[in-house]
């Protein structure tokens, strides 16, 4: 089976390129979900989410993370 029919048995196919910001990217998704309501599923499955739901965290925490490479390419912290 290719690798679009994996992801459903625990692979990621989101692999970091800094394994060190595991954390910071852990918080930022906990923040943004705060902010939009929705909350994380403690077992990490989000079967019983919408497309919506998951969708709107993720275009969030893509915009945030936009948001903080300006800043940085900027000369603001």
């Amino acid at each position: 089976m290719g690798q679009a029919g994996q992801q459903g048995r625990g692979s990621r196919s989101n692999n970091l390129v800094v394994p060190q910001a595991t954390a910071a990217l852990q918080q930022l998704k906990y923040e943004a979900a705060q902010e939009l309501g929705v909350t994380i599923p403690q077992d990490g499955y989000y079967g019983n989410y919408t497309s919506r739901e998951t969708g709107s965290l993720g275009g969030y925490i893509t915009k945030r993370l936009v948001q903080l490479a300006e800043q940085q390419l900027s000369g603001r912290s």
